[in-house]
């Protein structure tokens, strides 16, 4: 997911917040894929 998106960690170098952001969004996909597939299938 990471690559897919461009997360990198010169990203992280350049601009921490975004990075940090980004990185919970993957978070919250990786929840929600988890919670609908395996949990409630």
């Amino acid at each position: 997911m990471k690559q897919s998106q461009g997360i990198t960690e010169h990203l992280n170098a350049e601009n921490a917040l975004e990075w940090t952001g980004r990185l919970n969004n993957i978070r919250a996909c990786a929840r929600e894929i988890v919670e609908k597939e395996i949990i409630y299938a």
